[in-house]
Protein backbone atom coordinates (compact mmCIF):
# COMPACT_ATOMS: atom_id res chain seq x y z
CA UNK A 1 0.00 0.00 0.00
CA UNK A 2 1.26 3.46 -0.93
CA UNK A 3 0.05 7.01 -0.49
CA UNK A 4 -1.89 8.27 -3.49
CA UNK A 5 0.13 11.50 -3.68
CA UNK A 6 3.36 9.51 -3.83
CA UNK A 7 2.01 7.20 -6.52
CA UNK A 8 0.90 10.04 -8.77
CA UNK A 9 4.08 12.02 -8.17
CA UNK A 10 6.25 9.00 -9.00
CA UNK A 11 4.33 8.56 -12.23
CA UNK A 12 5.23 12.10 -13.29
CA UNK A 13 1.96 13.90 -12.56
CA UNK A 14 3.58 16.68 -10.58
CA UNK A 15 5.34 17.28 -7.29
CA UNK A 16 3.74 16.01 -4.09
CA UNK A 17 2.48 19.58 -3.51
CA UNK A 18 1.02 19.80 -7.02
CA UNK A 19 -0.65 16.39 -6.68
CA UNK A 20 -2.17 17.51 -3.38
CA UNK A 21 -3.77 20.38 -5.31
CA UNK A 22 -5.22 17.94 -7.86
CA UNK A 23 -6.74 15.92 -5.03
CA UNK A 24 -8.27 18.99 -3.38
CA UNK A 25 -9.89 19.91 -6.70
CA UNK A 26 -11.52 16.46 -6.93
CA UNK A 27 -9.57 15.46 -10.03
CA UNK A 28 -8.47 12.08 -8.67
CA UNK A 29 -10.69 9.02 -8.49
CA UNK A 30 -9.94 5.68 -6.81
CA UNK A 31 -12.17 2.72 -7.65
CA UNK A 32 -14.98 5.05 -8.71
CA UNK A 33 -14.78 7.29 -5.64
CA UNK A 34 -13.35 10.83 -5.62
CA UNK A 35 -10.24 10.98 -3.44
CA UNK A 36 -9.36 14.25 -1.71
CA UNK A 37 -6.96 13.14 1.02
CA UNK A 38 -3.34 12.99 -0.15
CA UNK A 39 -2.53 10.48 2.60
CA UNK A 40 -5.03 7.91 1.27
CA UNK A 41 -3.27 4.57 0.86
CA UNK A 42 -4.04 2.23 -2.01
CA UNK A 43 -2.59 -0.81 -3.72
CA UNK A 44 -1.58 0.71 -7.08
CA UNK A 45 -1.43 -2.68 -8.77
CA UNK A 46 -5.06 -3.49 -7.90
CA UNK A 47 -6.88 -0.16 -7.59
CA UNK A 48 -8.33 1.67 -10.60
CA UNK A 49 -6.92 5.18 -10.38
CA UNK A 50 -8.17 7.94 -12.66
CA UNK A 51 -6.91 11.48 -13.14
CA UNK A 52 -9.37 13.84 -14.81
CA UNK A 53 -11.36 10.81 -15.90
CA UNK A 54 -8.42 9.03 -17.53
CA UNK A 55 -7.11 5.76 -16.12
CA UNK A 56 -3.57 5.86 -14.77
CA UNK A 57 -1.34 2.98 -15.85
CA UNK A 58 0.77 2.18 -12.81
CA UNK A 59 4.21 0.65 -13.01
CA UNK A 60 6.91 0.40 -10.42
CA UNK A 61 9.94 0.13 -12.70
CA UNK A 62 11.03 1.60 -16.01
CA UNK A 63 13.59 0.07 -18.36
CA UNK A 64 15.23 2.21 -21.03
CA UNK A 65 17.98 1.73 -23.58
CA UNK A 66 19.94 4.73 -24.83
CA UNK A 67 22.44 5.30 -27.59
CA UNK A 68 24.71 7.41 -25.42
CA UNK A 69 26.40 10.32 -27.17
CA UNK A 70 29.86 11.70 -26.41
CA UNK A 71 30.09 14.64 -24.04
CA UNK A 72 27.60 13.50 -21.41
CA UNK A 73 28.37 11.61 -18.22
CA UNK A 74 26.81 8.36 -17.02
CA UNK A 75 25.44 9.72 -13.77
CA UNK A 76 22.18 10.92 -12.28
CA UNK A 77 23.50 14.39 -11.41
CA UNK A 78 26.70 16.29 -12.12
CA UNK A 79 27.74 19.84 -11.20
CA UNK A 80 29.68 20.48 -14.39
CA UNK A 81 28.40 18.26 -17.18
CA UNK A 82 25.14 17.17 -18.74
CA UNK A 83 24.13 13.69 -17.66
CA UNK A 84 22.37 10.86 -19.46
CA UNK A 85 19.38 11.42 -17.16
CA UNK A 86 19.15 15.01 -18.42
CA UNK A 87 18.57 13.57 -21.91
CA UNK A 88 15.51 11.47 -21.08
CA UNK A 89 11.89 12.67 -20.96
CA UNK A 90 10.65 14.33 -17.78
CA UNK A 91 8.03 11.58 -17.36
CA UNK A 92 10.84 9.04 -17.01
CA UNK A 93 12.86 11.26 -14.70
CA UNK A 94 10.00 11.11 -12.19
CA UNK A 95 10.94 7.45 -11.53
CA UNK A 96 14.43 8.49 -10.32
CA UNK A 97 16.23 6.18 -12.76
CA UNK A 98 19.98 5.63 -12.98
CA UNK A 99 22.37 4.17 -15.56
CA UNK A 100 23.35 0.52 -15.21
CA UNK A 101 27.11 0.70 -14.97
CA UNK A 102 28.68 3.58 -16.84
CA UNK A 103 30.28 4.69 -20.05
CA UNK A 104 33.08 7.25 -20.06
CA UNK A 105 32.17 10.80 -21.01
CA UNK A 106 33.63 10.44 -24.52
CA UNK A 107 32.43 6.86 -25.07
CA UNK A 108 29.27 6.25 -27.08
CA UNK A 109 26.90 3.32 -27.49
CA UNK A 110 24.40 1.19 -25.65
CA UNK A 111 23.52 2.24 -22.11
CA UNK A 112 20.74 0.75 -19.99
CA UNK A 113 18.79 2.99 -17.62
CA UNK A 114 16.37 1.82 -14.93
CA UNK A 115 15.18 2.25 -11.35
CA UNK A 116 15.27 -1.52 -10.74
CA UNK A 117 18.11 -1.92 -8.25
CA UNK A 118 17.97 -5.71 -8.25
CA UNK A 119 18.45 -5.90 -12.02
CA UNK A 120 21.24 -3.33 -11.84
CA UNK A 121 23.14 -5.42 -9.28
CA UNK A 122 22.66 -8.57 -11.32
CA UNK A 123 24.01 -7.04 -14.53
CA UNK A 124 27.07 -5.27 -13.10
CA UNK A 125 28.30 -7.96 -10.69
CA UNK A 126 31.47 -9.50 -12.23
CA UNK A 127 30.56 -12.91 -10.76
CA UNK A 128 27.60 -13.09 -13.14
CA UNK A 129 29.90 -12.87 -16.20
CA UNK A 130 27.72 -10.52 -18.25
CA UNK A 131 29.50 -9.67 -21.51
CA UNK A 132 29.97 -6.05 -22.58
CA UNK A 133 31.25 -5.75 -26.15
CA UNK A 134 33.05 -2.69 -27.49
CA UNK A 135 34.18 -1.55 -30.91
CA UNK A 136 37.44 0.37 -30.55
CA UNK A 137 39.84 2.24 -32.78
CA UNK A 138 43.43 2.08 -31.58
CA UNK A 139 46.32 4.36 -32.52
CA UNK A 140 48.82 1.54 -33.10
CA UNK A 141 49.14 -1.94 -34.57
CA UNK A 142 47.37 -4.62 -32.51
CA UNK A 143 48.94 -8.06 -32.92
CA UNK A 144 48.36 -11.66 -31.89
CA UNK A 145 50.51 -11.16 -28.80
CA UNK A 146 48.11 -8.48 -27.58
CA UNK A 147 45.19 -10.84 -28.15
CA UNK A 148 46.92 -13.42 -25.96
CA UNK A 149 47.67 -10.84 -23.25
CA UNK A 150 44.01 -9.85 -23.05
CA UNK A 151 43.01 -13.51 -22.88
CA UNK A 152 45.30 -14.10 -19.90
CA UNK A 153 44.14 -10.96 -18.06
CA UNK A 154 45.71 -7.53 -18.43
CA UNK A 155 47.34 -5.89 -15.42
CA UNK A 156 46.35 -2.19 -15.48
CA UNK A 157 48.09 0.83 -13.99
CA UNK A 158 46.98 0.38 -10.36
CA UNK A 159 48.20 -3.22 -10.32
CA UNK A 160 44.75 -4.76 -10.71
CA UNK A 161 44.64 -7.84 -12.93
CA UNK A 162 41.54 -7.74 -15.10
CA UNK A 163 39.44 -10.80 -15.76
CA UNK A 164 40.24 -12.55 -19.06
CA UNK A 165 38.97 -10.53 -22.01
CA UNK A 166 38.39 -11.35 -25.66
CA UNK A 167 40.24 -9.16 -28.15
CA UNK A 168 39.39 -9.58 -31.83
CA UNK A 169 41.29 -7.70 -34.52
CA UNK A 170 39.12 -6.45 -37.39
CA UNK A 171 42.01 -4.84 -39.21
CA UNK A 172 45.41 -3.54 -38.25
CA UNK A 173 48.34 -1.78 -39.90
CA UNK A 174 51.02 0.77 -39.05
CA UNK A 175 48.41 3.55 -39.02
CA UNK A 176 46.25 1.94 -36.34
CA UNK A 177 43.75 -0.82 -35.68
CA UNK A 178 40.06 -1.57 -35.42
CA UNK A 179 39.14 -4.16 -32.80
CA UNK A 180 36.31 -5.69 -30.81
CA UNK A 181 36.78 -6.14 -27.06
CA UNK A 182 34.60 -8.26 -24.78
CA UNK A 183 34.87 -7.74 -21.02
CA UNK A 184 32.82 -8.84 -18.01
CA UNK A 185 33.78 -6.06 -15.63
CA UNK A 186 33.26 -2.33 -15.52
CA UNK A 187 36.32 -0.75 -13.92
CA UNK A 188 36.82 2.99 -14.37
CA UNK A 189 38.12 3.63 -17.93
CA UNK A 190 38.82 -0.11 -18.11
CA UNK A 191 39.12 -0.66 -21.86
CA UNK A 192 41.29 2.43 -22.26
CA UNK A 193 43.53 1.42 -19.36
CA UNK A 194 43.87 -2.11 -20.72
CA UNK A 195 45.25 -0.77 -23.99
CA UNK A 196 47.43 1.77 -22.22
CA UNK A 197 49.00 -1.10 -20.30
CA UNK A 198 50.26 -2.52 -23.61
CA UNK A 199 51.48 0.84 -24.87
CA UNK A 200 48.53 1.81 -27.08
CA UNK A 201 45.74 4.39 -26.91
CA UNK A 202 42.05 4.18 -27.67
CA UNK A 203 41.00 6.97 -30.04
CA UNK A 204 37.34 5.95 -30.37
CA UNK A 205 35.20 3.67 -28.22
CA UNK A 206 31.64 2.45 -28.73
CA UNK A 207 29.80 -0.16 -26.68
CA UNK A 208 27.87 -2.27 -29.16
CA UNK A 209 26.22 -4.77 -26.82
CA UNK A 210 25.38 -5.30 -23.17
CA UNK A 211 24.58 -8.88 -22.24
CA UNK A 212 21.97 -10.20 -24.69
CA UNK A 213 21.08 -6.75 -26.05
CA UNK A 214 22.75 -5.11 -29.04
CA UNK A 215 22.87 -1.40 -29.81
CA UNK A 216 19.64 -0.39 -31.55
CA UNK A 217 20.67 0.95 -34.95
CA UNK A 218 17.41 2.92 -35.13
CA UNK A 219 18.41 5.05 -32.14
CA UNK A 220 20.36 8.18 -32.96
CA UNK A 221 22.99 9.24 -30.43
CA UNK A 222 21.20 10.82 -27.49
CA UNK A 223 17.93 9.01 -28.15
CA UNK A 224 16.39 6.34 -25.94
CA UNK A 225 13.37 4.05 -25.90
CA UNK A 226 11.68 1.67 -23.51
CA UNK A 227 12.77 -1.95 -23.58
CA UNK A 228 10.23 -4.48 -24.77
CA UNK A 229 8.98 -7.15 -22.39
CA UNK A 230 11.03 -9.69 -24.32
CA UNK A 231 14.19 -7.61 -23.88
CA UNK A 232 13.52 -7.15 -20.16
CA UNK A 233 13.00 -10.90 -19.77
CA UNK A 234 16.30 -11.58 -21.56
CA UNK A 235 18.15 -9.31 -19.14
CA UNK A 236 16.50 -10.89 -16.11
CA UNK A 237 17.44 -14.36 -17.37
CA UNK A 238 21.15 -13.52 -17.65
Amino acid sequence: MERIDKILSNLGHGTRKEVKGLLKKGQVEIDGVIASDSATKVDPEKAVIKLNGEKINYRKFIYLVMNKPAGVVSATVDRNDETVIDLIDHDYQAFNPFPIGRLDKDTVGILLITNDGELNHKLIAPKNHVNKVYYAEINKFVDAGNVDTFKKGVVIDDGYKCMPAKLEVIKADENGSEVMVTIQEGKFHQVKRMFESIGKNVVFLQRVSFGPLKLDENLLEGQCRELSKQEIDLLKDV
